[in-house]
Protein backbone atom coordinates (compact mmCIF):
# COMPACT_ATOMS: atom_id res chain seq x y z
CA UNK A 1 0.00 0.00 0.00
CA UNK A 2 1.30 3.45 -0.93
CA UNK A 3 0.77 5.33 2.34
CA UNK A 4 1.40 8.68 0.64
CA UNK A 5 -2.00 8.44 -1.06
CA UNK A 6 -3.86 5.52 0.52
CA UNK A 7 -5.11 5.34 4.11
CA UNK A 8 -6.15 2.32 6.12
CA UNK A 9 -9.74 3.05 5.07
CA UNK A 10 -8.69 2.90 1.44
CA UNK A 11 -7.07 -0.47 2.03
CA UNK A 12 -10.19 -1.86 3.72
CA UNK A 13 -12.22 -0.67 0.73
CA UNK A 14 -9.79 -2.42 -1.63
CA UNK A 15 -10.09 -5.69 0.29
CA UNK A 16 -13.89 -5.44 0.31
CA UNK A 17 -14.03 -4.69 -3.42
CA UNK A 18 -11.57 -7.48 -4.25
CA UNK A 19 -13.64 -9.96 -2.26
CA UNK A 20 -16.82 -8.79 -4.01
CA UNK A 21 -15.26 -9.11 -7.47
CA UNK A 22 -13.91 -12.58 -6.76
CA UNK A 23 -17.20 -13.89 -5.41
CA UNK A 24 -19.86 -12.01 -7.34
CA UNK A 25 -18.19 -11.18 -10.67
CA UNK A 26 -15.44 -13.72 -11.32
CA UNK A 27 -17.80 -16.69 -11.83
CA UNK A 28 -19.68 -14.79 -14.58
CA UNK A 29 -16.75 -13.37 -16.56
CA UNK A 30 -16.44 -16.16 -19.12
CA UNK A 31 -20.16 -15.98 -19.91
CA UNK A 32 -19.90 -12.19 -20.30
CA UNK A 33 -16.95 -12.64 -22.67
CA UNK A 34 -18.82 -15.20 -24.78
CA UNK A 35 -22.14 -13.34 -24.99
CA UNK A 36 -20.94 -9.74 -24.94
CA UNK A 37 -23.62 -9.08 -22.34
CA UNK A 38 -23.43 -8.22 -18.66
CA UNK A 39 -26.66 -9.31 -17.03
CA UNK A 40 -28.69 -6.75 -15.12
CA UNK A 41 -28.39 -8.48 -11.74
CA UNK A 42 -24.63 -7.84 -11.81
CA UNK A 43 -25.16 -4.11 -12.40
CA UNK A 44 -27.63 -4.10 -9.53
CA UNK A 45 -25.14 -5.75 -7.19
CA UNK A 46 -22.57 -3.07 -7.99
CA UNK A 47 -25.18 -0.45 -7.20
CA UNK A 48 -26.20 -2.09 -3.93
CA UNK A 49 -22.57 -2.15 -2.81
CA UNK A 50 -22.23 1.55 -3.57
CA UNK A 51 -19.50 1.11 -6.19
CA UNK A 52 -21.23 3.32 -8.77
CA UNK A 53 -21.60 6.14 -6.28
CA UNK A 54 -18.02 6.43 -5.09
CA UNK A 55 -17.47 10.04 -6.14
CA UNK A 56 -21.08 11.28 -6.29
CA UNK A 57 -23.14 13.32 -3.79
CA UNK A 58 -24.82 11.55 -0.89
CA UNK A 59 -28.08 13.33 -1.81
CA UNK A 60 -28.45 10.95 -4.78
CA UNK A 61 -27.23 7.81 -3.03
CA UNK A 62 -23.51 8.38 -3.56
CA UNK A 63 -20.63 8.10 -1.13
CA UNK A 64 -18.82 11.37 -1.94
CA UNK A 65 -15.37 9.81 -1.52
CA UNK A 66 -12.00 11.07 -2.74
CA UNK A 67 -10.57 10.06 -6.11
CA UNK A 68 -8.25 7.44 -4.67
CA UNK A 69 -11.27 5.25 -3.99
CA UNK A 70 -11.92 5.55 -7.72
CA UNK A 71 -8.30 4.53 -8.36
CA UNK A 72 -8.87 1.40 -6.29
CA UNK A 73 -12.11 0.66 -8.14
CA UNK A 74 -10.33 0.90 -11.48
CA UNK A 75 -7.24 -1.05 -10.43
CA UNK A 76 -9.14 -3.98 -9.00
CA UNK A 77 -11.42 -4.20 -12.04
CA UNK A 78 -8.33 -4.78 -14.20
CA UNK A 79 -7.51 -7.95 -12.27
CA UNK A 80 -10.60 -10.01 -13.09
CA UNK A 81 -9.43 -11.16 -16.53
CA UNK A 82 -11.77 -8.93 -18.55
CA UNK A 83 -10.96 -5.34 -19.48
CA UNK A 84 -14.24 -5.36 -21.39
CA UNK A 85 -16.24 -5.96 -18.23
CA UNK A 86 -14.22 -3.26 -16.49
CA UNK A 87 -14.87 -0.84 -19.36
CA UNK A 88 -18.63 -1.29 -19.12
CA UNK A 89 -18.52 -0.44 -15.42
CA UNK A 90 -16.28 2.61 -15.62
CA UNK A 91 -17.83 3.96 -18.84
CA UNK A 92 -21.16 4.00 -17.02
CA UNK A 93 -19.93 5.45 -13.75
CA UNK A 94 -17.22 7.83 -14.97
CA UNK A 95 -18.21 8.87 -18.49
CA UNK A 96 -22.00 9.04 -18.67
CA UNK A 97 -22.60 9.75 -14.98
CA UNK A 98 -19.89 12.43 -14.80
CA UNK A 99 -21.93 14.57 -17.19
CA UNK A 100 -25.19 13.88 -15.34
CA UNK A 101 -23.59 15.11 -12.12
CA UNK A 102 -21.74 18.09 -13.60
CA UNK A 103 -24.24 19.43 -16.13
CA UNK A 104 -27.55 17.82 -15.24
CA UNK A 105 -30.25 19.82 -13.45
CA UNK A 106 -32.06 18.61 -10.34
CA UNK A 107 -34.65 16.66 -12.33
CA UNK A 108 -31.99 14.81 -14.31
CA UNK A 109 -30.01 14.03 -11.18
CA UNK A 110 -33.10 12.70 -9.44
CA UNK A 111 -34.48 10.70 -12.39
CA UNK A 112 -31.22 9.49 -13.94
CA UNK A 113 -28.18 10.01 -11.68
CA UNK A 114 -29.74 8.44 -8.58
CA UNK A 115 -30.94 5.29 -10.46
CA UNK A 116 -27.53 5.08 -12.15
CA UNK A 117 -25.85 5.03 -8.75
CA UNK A 118 -28.22 2.31 -7.52
CA UNK A 119 -27.57 0.17 -10.60
CA UNK A 120 -31.13 0.43 -11.92
CA UNK A 121 -30.17 2.43 -15.02
CA UNK A 122 -27.20 2.04 -17.37
CA UNK A 123 -25.73 5.02 -19.21
CA UNK A 124 -23.51 5.59 -22.25
CA UNK A 125 -21.60 8.65 -23.41
CA UNK A 126 -22.04 9.38 -27.14
CA UNK A 127 -19.37 11.63 -28.62
CA UNK A 128 -17.38 9.71 -31.27
CA UNK A 129 -18.83 9.60 -34.78
CA UNK A 130 -18.16 7.43 -37.85
CA UNK A 131 -16.53 10.36 -39.66
CA UNK A 132 -14.72 11.89 -36.71
CA UNK A 133 -13.20 10.24 -33.64
CA UNK A 134 -10.74 12.50 -31.84
CA UNK A 135 -11.95 15.46 -33.92
CA UNK A 136 -14.78 16.33 -31.55
CA UNK A 137 -15.32 19.75 -33.11
CA UNK A 138 -15.93 18.12 -36.49
CA UNK A 139 -19.00 16.17 -35.37
CA UNK A 140 -22.00 16.15 -37.69
CA UNK A 141 -24.83 15.15 -35.36
CA UNK A 142 -27.27 18.02 -34.96
CA UNK A 143 -29.88 19.03 -32.40
CA UNK A 144 -32.15 21.66 -33.89
CA UNK A 145 -34.62 23.52 -31.68
CA UNK A 146 -38.21 23.26 -32.88
CA UNK A 147 -40.81 24.78 -30.58
CA UNK A 148 -40.71 23.02 -27.22
CA UNK A 149 -38.28 20.31 -28.32
CA UNK A 150 -34.96 19.53 -29.94
CA UNK A 151 -34.80 17.23 -32.96
CA UNK A 152 -31.63 15.13 -33.11
CA UNK A 153 -30.20 13.64 -36.30
CA UNK A 154 -26.90 11.89 -36.80
CA UNK A 155 -24.91 8.91 -35.61
CA UNK A 156 -22.33 7.91 -33.01
CA UNK A 157 -20.00 4.94 -33.02
CA UNK A 158 -17.73 2.89 -30.73
CA UNK A 159 -20.14 3.63 -27.89
CA UNK A 160 -19.48 1.49 -24.82
CA UNK A 161 -22.77 0.20 -23.30
CA UNK A 162 -24.49 1.47 -26.45
CA UNK A 163 -26.78 -1.54 -26.97
CA UNK A 164 -28.03 -2.08 -23.44
CA UNK A 165 -27.96 1.46 -22.06
CA UNK A 166 -31.14 3.03 -20.75
CA UNK A 167 -30.00 6.54 -21.63
CA UNK A 168 -27.38 8.33 -23.69
CA UNK A 169 -25.46 11.51 -22.94
CA UNK A 170 -25.21 12.90 -26.48
CA UNK A 171 -23.04 15.66 -27.92
CA UNK A 172 -24.66 17.41 -30.87
CA UNK A 173 -24.42 20.69 -32.72
CA UNK A 174 -27.16 23.17 -31.92
CA UNK A 175 -25.49 25.80 -34.10
CA UNK A 176 -23.45 23.96 -36.77
CA UNK A 177 -22.11 27.20 -38.25
CA UNK A 178 -20.28 28.01 -34.98
CA UNK A 179 -18.01 24.95 -35.02
CA UNK A 180 -16.96 23.83 -31.55
CA UNK A 181 -18.80 26.78 -30.02
CA UNK A 182 -22.06 25.36 -31.36
CA UNK A 183 -21.93 22.01 -29.55
CA UNK A 184 -24.33 21.16 -26.73
CA UNK A 185 -24.91 18.15 -24.45
CA UNK A 186 -28.24 16.32 -24.19
CA UNK A 187 -29.85 13.48 -22.30
CA UNK A 188 -31.62 11.04 -24.63
CA UNK A 189 -33.66 8.06 -23.48
CA UNK A 190 -32.52 5.02 -25.44
CA UNK A 191 -36.13 3.97 -26.04
CA UNK A 192 -37.02 7.23 -27.79
CA UNK A 193 -38.58 6.95 -31.23
CA UNK A 194 -35.93 7.14 -33.95
CA UNK A 195 -33.08 5.72 -31.85
CA UNK A 196 -31.45 2.50 -33.04
CA UNK A 197 -28.32 0.67 -31.87
CA UNK A 198 -26.21 -1.80 -33.83
CA UNK A 199 -23.78 -4.01 -31.95
CA UNK A 200 -20.16 -3.97 -33.21
CA UNK A 201 -17.81 -6.95 -33.32
CA UNK A 202 -14.45 -6.15 -31.71
CA UNK A 203 -10.94 -7.56 -31.42
CA UNK A 204 -11.00 -7.23 -27.63
CA UNK A 205 -13.17 -5.90 -24.80
CA UNK A 206 -15.53 -8.73 -25.71
CA UNK A 207 -17.56 -8.58 -22.50
CA UNK A 208 -18.69 -5.02 -23.07
CA UNK A 209 -21.27 -4.15 -25.69
CA UNK A 210 -20.06 -1.55 -28.16
CA UNK A 211 -22.47 0.00 -30.62
CA UNK A 212 -23.12 2.38 -33.43
CA UNK A 213 -26.10 4.56 -32.53
CA UNK A 214 -28.35 6.23 -35.10
CA UNK A 215 -30.62 9.18 -34.34
CA UNK A 216 -33.36 9.70 -36.92
CA UNK A 217 -35.49 12.75 -36.12
CA UNK A 218 -35.37 11.95 -32.41
CA UNK A 219 -37.47 14.39 -30.43
CA UNK A 220 -36.46 15.30 -26.89
CA UNK A 221 -37.85 18.03 -24.58
CA UNK A 222 -35.94 21.30 -24.18
CA UNK A 223 -35.31 20.40 -20.54
CA UNK A 224 -33.06 17.54 -21.66
CA UNK A 225 -30.37 20.05 -22.59
CA UNK A 226 -27.61 19.69 -19.99
CA UNK A 227 -25.79 22.83 -18.93
CA UNK A 228 -25.81 25.79 -21.30
CA UNK A 229 -26.41 25.61 -25.02
CA UNK A 230 -23.14 25.98 -26.92
CA UNK A 231 -20.96 24.99 -23.97
CA UNK A 232 -20.83 21.28 -24.83
CA UNK A 233 -17.31 21.30 -26.26
CA UNK A 234 -15.94 22.96 -23.13
CA UNK A 235 -17.75 20.43 -20.92
CA UNK A 236 -16.33 17.53 -22.92
CA UNK A 237 -12.79 18.93 -22.78
CA UNK A 238 -13.08 19.55 -19.06
CA UNK A 239 -13.95 15.91 -18.38
CA UNK A 240 -11.30 14.51 -20.73
CA UNK A 241 -8.66 14.89 -18.02
CA UNK A 242 -10.53 12.41 -15.83
CA UNK A 243 -11.14 10.04 -18.75
CA UNK A 244 -7.47 10.05 -19.71
CA UNK A 245 -6.40 9.40 -16.13
CA UNK A 246 -8.88 6.53 -15.96
CA UNK A 247 -7.31 5.02 -19.09
CA UNK A 248 -3.83 5.55 -17.62
CA UNK A 249 -4.74 3.88 -14.32
CA UNK A 250 -6.35 0.99 -16.18
CA UNK A 251 -3.13 0.58 -18.16
CA UNK A 252 -0.74 0.47 -15.22
CA UNK A 253 -3.09 -1.87 -13.34
CA UNK A 254 -3.46 -4.40 -16.15
CA UNK A 255 0.29 -4.32 -16.79
CA UNK A 256 0.91 -4.95 -13.11
CA UNK A 257 -1.52 -7.87 -13.22
CA UNK A 258 0.28 -9.28 -16.27
CA UNK A 259 3.64 -9.07 -14.49
CA UNK A 260 2.29 -10.74 -11.33
CA UNK A 261 0.71 -13.56 -13.31
CA UNK A 262 3.82 -14.05 -15.41
CA UNK A 263 6.12 -14.17 -12.38
CA UNK A 264 3.94 -16.84 -10.83
CA UNK A 265 4.08 -18.85 -14.05
CA UNK A 266 7.85 -18.40 -14.38
CA UNK A 267 8.40 -19.60 -10.81
CA UNK A 268 6.80 -22.94 -11.74
CA UNK A 269 7.79 -23.45 -15.36
CA UNK A 270 11.04 -25.41 -15.74
CA UNK A 271 13.46 -25.51 -18.66
CA UNK A 272 16.94 -27.04 -18.76
CA UNK A 273 16.67 -28.16 -15.16
CA UNK A 274 15.61 -24.91 -13.49
CA UNK A 275 12.62 -22.58 -13.31
CA UNK A 276 12.67 -19.94 -16.00
CA UNK A 277 12.66 -17.08 -13.49
CA UNK A 278 16.35 -17.95 -12.94
CA UNK A 279 17.40 -17.07 -16.50
CA UNK A 280 19.09 -13.67 -16.53
CA UNK A 281 17.69 -12.50 -19.88
CA UNK A 282 14.13 -13.15 -18.71
CA UNK A 283 14.71 -11.69 -15.24
CA UNK A 284 16.10 -8.47 -16.69
CA UNK A 285 13.24 -8.15 -19.17
CA UNK A 286 10.71 -8.43 -16.35
CA UNK A 287 12.39 -5.87 -14.11
CA UNK A 288 12.65 -3.39 -16.99
CA UNK A 289 8.89 -3.57 -17.45
CA UNK A 290 8.23 -3.51 -13.70
CA UNK A 291 10.31 -0.33 -13.42
CA UNK A 292 8.43 1.37 -16.25
CA UNK A 293 5.08 0.38 -14.75
CA UNK A 294 6.05 1.69 -11.32
CA UNK A 295 7.10 5.02 -12.85
CA UNK A 296 3.73 5.28 -14.59
CA UNK A 297 1.82 4.37 -11.47
CA UNK A 298 3.51 6.99 -9.33
CA UNK A 299 3.04 9.66 -12.00
CA UNK A 300 -0.63 8.69 -12.34
CA UNK A 301 -1.15 8.86 -8.58
CA UNK A 302 0.42 12.32 -8.45
CA UNK A 303 -1.88 13.54 -11.23
CA UNK A 304 -4.93 12.05 -9.47
CA UNK A 305 -3.93 13.80 -6.25
CA UNK A 306 -3.81 17.16 -8.02
CA UNK A 307 -7.10 16.55 -9.85
CA UNK A 308 -8.72 15.62 -6.54
CA UNK A 309 -7.57 18.99 -5.17
CA UNK A 310 -9.34 20.77 -8.00
CA UNK A 311 -6.40 21.44 -10.31
CA UNK A 312 -6.91 21.28 -14.08
CA UNK A 313 -4.37 18.61 -14.98
CA UNK A 314 -4.95 18.38 -18.72
CA UNK A 315 -1.22 18.17 -19.52
CA UNK A 316 -0.45 15.59 -16.85
CA UNK A 317 -3.50 13.46 -17.67
CA UNK A 318 -2.61 13.49 -21.35
CA UNK A 319 0.97 12.47 -20.58
CA UNK A 320 -0.28 9.77 -18.22
CA UNK A 321 -2.48 8.11 -20.82
CA UNK A 322 0.10 8.43 -23.60
CA UNK A 323 2.87 6.80 -21.57
CA UNK A 324 0.93 4.28 -19.50
CA UNK A 325 -0.93 2.70 -22.42
CA UNK A 326 2.33 2.32 -24.38
CA UNK A 327 4.11 0.79 -21.38
CA UNK A 328 1.21 -1.62 -20.76
CA UNK A 329 1.16 -2.82 -24.36
CA UNK A 330 4.90 -3.47 -24.36
CA UNK A 331 4.85 -5.23 -20.98
CA UNK A 332 1.92 -7.48 -21.90
CA UNK A 333 3.51 -8.33 -25.25
CA UNK A 334 6.63 -9.58 -23.46
CA UNK A 335 4.67 -11.30 -20.70
CA UNK A 336 2.83 -13.32 -23.32
CA UNK A 337 6.21 -14.26 -24.78
CA UNK A 338 7.39 -15.51 -21.37
CA UNK A 339 4.57 -18.07 -21.38
CA UNK A 340 5.67 -19.38 -24.77
CA UNK A 341 2.97 -21.40 -26.52
CA UNK A 342 0.74 -21.24 -23.45
CA UNK A 343 0.61 -17.45 -23.73
CA UNK A 344 -1.10 -17.94 -27.09
CA UNK A 345 -3.78 -20.19 -25.61
CA UNK A 346 -7.16 -18.75 -24.65
CA UNK A 347 -7.26 -20.67 -21.36
CA UNK A 348 -4.46 -18.44 -20.09
CA UNK A 349 -5.21 -14.75 -19.39
CA UNK A 350 -2.38 -13.24 -21.44
CA UNK A 351 -4.08 -13.79 -24.82
CA UNK A 352 -7.13 -11.82 -23.72
CA UNK A 353 -5.00 -9.21 -21.96
CA UNK A 354 -3.00 -8.75 -25.15
CA UNK A 355 -6.16 -8.04 -27.19
CA UNK A 356 -7.84 -5.93 -24.55
CA UNK A 357 -4.78 -3.78 -23.90
CA UNK A 358 -4.48 -2.76 -27.55
CA UNK A 359 -7.42 -0.41 -27.20
CA UNK A 360 -5.51 1.67 -24.65
CA UNK A 361 -3.61 3.81 -27.18
CA UNK A 362 -6.78 4.19 -29.28
CA UNK A 363 -9.78 4.87 -27.02
CA UNK A 364 -10.26 8.17 -25.22
CA UNK A 365 -8.04 9.99 -27.71
CA UNK A 366 -5.43 8.21 -29.83
CA UNK A 367 -1.76 8.47 -28.92
CA UNK A 368 -1.20 10.50 -32.09
CA UNK A 369 -3.80 13.07 -31.04
CA UNK A 370 -2.42 13.17 -27.50
CA UNK A 371 1.05 13.94 -28.84
CA UNK A 372 -0.36 16.83 -30.85
CA UNK A 373 -2.19 18.19 -27.78
CA UNK A 374 1.03 17.98 -25.78
CA UNK A 375 2.93 19.65 -28.64
CA UNK A 376 0.55 22.60 -28.42
CA UNK A 377 1.04 22.82 -24.66
CA UNK A 378 4.81 22.29 -24.54
CA UNK A 379 5.99 23.82 -27.82
CA UNK A 380 3.29 26.36 -28.73
CA UNK A 381 2.62 27.41 -25.11
CA UNK A 382 -1.12 26.88 -25.50
CA UNK A 383 -2.98 27.17 -22.22
CA UNK A 384 -6.12 25.04 -21.83
CA UNK A 385 -8.60 26.46 -19.33
CA UNK A 386 -11.47 24.65 -17.58
CA UNK A 387 -15.03 25.42 -18.58
CA UNK A 388 -17.03 27.70 -16.33
CA UNK A 389 -20.59 26.47 -15.94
Amino acid sequence: MNSLYFTEEHQLFRESLRDFLNKEVGPHIEKCEKTGTIERFIWKKFGEMGFFGIRYPEAYGGLNLDLFYTVIFLEELQKIKSAGFAAAMWAHSYLAMTHLNAEGDERIKKDYLAPSISGDLIGALCITEPFGGSDVAGMRTTAIKNGDKYIINGSKTFITNGVYADYYVVAAKTNPELGNKGISIFLVDSKSNGVSATKLDKLGWRASDTAEIAFDNVEIPLENLMGEEGKGFAYIMQHFALERLIMAINAHARAEYAIDYTLEYMSQREAFGKTIDKFQALRHKIVEHATEIEHCKLFNYAAVYRLDKGEYVVKEATMAKLKSTKVADEAIYDCLQMLGGYGYMEEYPLARLFRDSRLGPIGGGTSEILKEILSKIIIDNKNYEPAVK
